[in-house]
């Protein structure tokens, strides 16, 4: 406790340990709430599911937080659904089971755009004949439009922003647009409320209907979405915890064992040594990123299995060499020697008295290795290779890539998780160099 106290004493004396630190902890809080508030095989399904998951989210919007910017207002999705918030619910009945239910949706309009699309869901229940509906459209300034009428099953959906026939009906004007342009200048929208008028004609006495409309936005949640309609949040949070427990394992593996066949080397000394030696310098002209290519591409995609291939080979790299030359001089320390004298054990002297020589230099280099393997992810994931069933910052930057993001001008998609790598690189980088500082005397002056 002490050690820790001292240790966080000496990093507050460093603005830059203390603003990584930071960094490093709301990730870690960010984690932890994305662990238990979207566990992990909702995440999953969540992102590998189909369209009608995300039925009610526009495709390609934008952060809604955008229109707290000066000159943008955006419109964002209004979803009216009867079993919730109709404005108005009337049934008349016509005798003989036969009667007619009308649902009435009003919203307020106040944005500059259109919106997207336009749909309108419906179901029926115990209705063994097919119910006839009708929509009407109400403008703010008192304007009816027929949207059509239509008998439907018992899921039905309309799709009022590809109905040709009403798109006709609006001089050409795709619906999503004709239905809220102003008549006096058809480039700008009319704003005020409007309302959906959605009647049914049900031929059985226990027979109903519900509907739902959604008016899909240019802007949707905290992260905004993408051409699946997949909420961008999801990937974002989820990305968090990933990137740490990739980053924190395989840097923790890969310099434990760095440092023990280096010790074990040092101290065995003869073939042992030689052997290790000789494994790293072969190792060191290794291409790495071209073998987890390969094992991606002719074996298995799993993240888990590639970095393990990785930290395997990282085990054997420069670190060894380094290592190797402060275990040679701690060898031939006076308490090594002593120890010796009263009988220590290889594995005692090795555990006790040589390793923790070189923890100085471990505890830097272990914080400034944890942002590589998550670049490492990053890369993986872009060139194709992630792991298909995890929702990475990588995966959603070669989603977007591939999906046309810079190419269609959707940049949120692949700025968002770029800026968080860069950040979470910053974090471990400031908080290392501190600790680099701390640790090691003859930085302190610099």
């Amino acid at each position: 406790m002490s050690l820790l106290k001292s240790s966080l004493k000496e990093i507050s004396k460093y603005p830059s340990a203390v603003v990584g630190l930071a960094i490093i902890l709301i990730l870690v809080a960010v984690s932890i709430y994305t662990i238990f508030a979207i566990p992990y095989q909702k995440a999953a399904e969540l992102w590998r599911g189909n369209e009608t998951m995300w039925i009610e989210n526009p495709r390609n919007a934008v952060p809604a937080w955008l229109n707290l910017f000066p000159g943008y207002n955006l419109p964002v999705t209004i979803v009216r659904d009867s079993r919730i918030n109709a404005t108005s619910v009337e049934t008349e009945d016509f005798g003989d089971g036969m009667h007619e239910t009308t649902m009435r949706f009003e919203f307020d309009y106040t944005y500059d755009g259109f919106p997207q699309e336009i749909s309108i869901f419906l179901e029926s229940h115990n209705a063994k004949t097919q119910p006839y509906v009708s929509f009407t459209w109400h403008t703010p300034d008192g304007r009816e439009i027929n949207l059509g009428e239509r008998t439907i099953g018992p899921v039905d959906t309309f799709r009022v922003s590809q109905d040709t026939r009403l798109q006709r009906r609006l001089r050409g004007a795709f619906p999503h647009v004709g239905l809220f342009a102003d008549p006096a200048d058809e480039n700008a929208s009319l704003k005020g409320t409007y309302q959906l008028e959605v009647t049914a004609l049900l031929f059985e006495a226990d027979a109903s209907v519900d509907s739902k409309l959604v008016v899909y936005g240019q802007a949707h949640g905290i992260a905004g979405t993408d051409n699946r309609r997949r909420d961008l949040t999801i990937a974002l949070l989820w990305g968090a915890p990933v990137a740490l427990s990739i980053g924190f394992l395989a840097a923790i593996f890969a310099n434990l064992g760095t440092m023990v066949f280096a010790a074990v080397g040092v101290w065995y000394g003869r073939w042992v040594d030689a052997l290790i030696q000789r494994i790293t310098e072969v190792n060191l002209i290794l291409p790495v990123l071209p073998i987890l290519i390969m094992i991606g591409t002719f074996y298995s995609r799993s993240l888990w299995l590639m970095f393990g291939v990785f930290i395997l080979l990282s085990t054997f790299g420069g670190g060894i060499k380094t290592y190797r030359a402060i275990f040679l001089q701690v060898k031939e320390s006076a308490y090594i020697e002593a120890a010796r004298a009263y009988g220590a054990g290889n594995f005692r002297i090795i555990a006790r008295y040589l390793i923790p020589r070189v923890i100085p230099i471990l505890v830097p280099n272990f914080v400034v290795q944890i942002p590589a393997f998550v670049f490492l992810e990053a890369t993986l994931a872009l060139l194709g290779l992630g792991d298909p069933i995890l929702p990475t910052w990588g995966k959603l930057l070669s989603d977007g890539y591939y999906g046309g993001a810079l190419y269609n001008g959707y940049y949120y998609w692949v700025l968002e998780p770029a800026v968080l790598l860069m950040i979470t690189g910053l974090g471990f980088a400031m908080l290392g160099f501190a600790l680099d500082r701390i640790f090691n005397p003859r930085l302190r002056g610099l």
